[in-house]
């Protein structure tokens, strides 16, 4: 399925007539029923008007109703709202090619946890697209070529920075053996937990990205249980995991790091101070477990790359680039 078909008319049109630039630039399009249609466009925010020109400002966009959020729901959901009672359980649909549709609507609780969403009326299509080679300036610095293998490396941003677009270049990259060959000939056996579904892109189990000849994913998985699984299971060499957050997700991570396996993991956070002041993260920083820190910056398209070592010290690398599309 192309993105752009789940979308009913006329708001499908309205894209359609984005200028080109500005098309291949789409990262989210927010519907929210009765109020102003948004897109974000290279970390740029503008309204849409019935013509599909941009605006900045809120009351000149078109404004969708609810017969287009009830239609948009039901091509998400290819008619059966229904069978898709666990992915509305976590306030997200994921469909082929990776692209993740968020959720907002009225929660409906059971045993004080949300069992579904109802009366659901907003909408944020997160538009997904891999940037081959943006991994390129950073996995030399985690890379260790005396000992041949992937340094333990902690990937920090603020939403919205590249976190996911890096980790899925990555995974691509130390799989295929291409950037790292010195390091790891032929590639590594890497396995994703890709809970969200956000850095493969799976459907039905299969990848939508290219992550890679020697992958592995578990899609839809909480992260922990994920990575306890694909130990035991699957041999990694290299686990990839997006979003940590959790005390479970870092007593996971010690165990990985103990059985010989590398980790790259992701998580939100502005810098390395303001990460330390998360409970999750205090164990896991006072063992310097992780040898490497990469932190991404955003300014509109331009993403820069900062590297720090186990010890938080600030290494050379510096780079600013293009990020293209980035979903985190």
């Amino acid at each position: 399925m192309d993105w752009l078909d789940l979308f009913p008319e006329p708001v499908r049109s309205m894209l359609r007539r984005l200028p080109q630039t500005v098309f291949d630039r789409l990262e989210e399009v927010r519907i929210r029923e009765n109020r102003p249609l948004e897109i974000n466009a290279g970390g740029e925010h503008h309204f849409l008007t019935r013509n599909g020109s941009m605006t900045l400002q809120p009351e000149e966009a078109y404004r969708p109703d609810k017969e287009d959020t009830s239609r948009l729901l039901d091509l998400i959901s290819n008619h059966s709202l229904y069978t898709m009672e666990e992915e509305l359980r976590k306030g997200f649909i994921t469909i082929p090619g990776g692209h993740r549709i968020g959720l907002a609507g009225r929660a409906v609780l059971s045993g004080g946890k949300v069992e579904h969403l109802r009366d659901i009326s907003g909408f944020n299509v997160r538009i997904a697209r891999a940037v081959p080679g943006i991994a390129d300036p950073v996995l030399p610095y985690m890379l260790d070529e005396r000992s041949r293998r992937v340094l333990h490396t902690l990937v920090l941003s603020p939403p919205q920075h590249g976190k996911t677009t890096l980790l899925r270049d990555l995974a691509r990259q130390i799989s295929s053996g291409m950037a790292g060959s010195r390091s790891a000939p032929g590639g590594m056996k890497v396995c994703i937990i890709d809970e969200r579904s956000e850095i493969a892109g799976s459907y039905k189990g299969i990848p939508g990205f290219d992550v890679g000849p020697r992958t592995d994913v578990m899609d839809a998985c909480p992260k922990a249980e994920g990575m306890m699984m694909m130990i035991r299971s699957m041999s990694p060499e290299v686990i990839i995991v997006d979003e940590i957050g959790r005390v479970e997700d870092a007593e996971a991570i010690q165990e990985a790091l103990h059985a010989g396996i590398s980790v790259i993991a992701s998580a939100h956070g502005r810098d390395l101070s303001e990460l330390s002041r998360r409970p999750a993260f205090q164990a896991l920083a006072g063992q310097t477990l992780f040898e490497r820190y990469i932190l991404l910056e955003r300014k509109g398209q331009h993403i820069s790359f900062r590297a720090a070592d186990a010890k938080q010290r600030m290494l050379a690398l510096t780079v600013t680039g293009k990020g293209g599309s980035n979903r985190c």
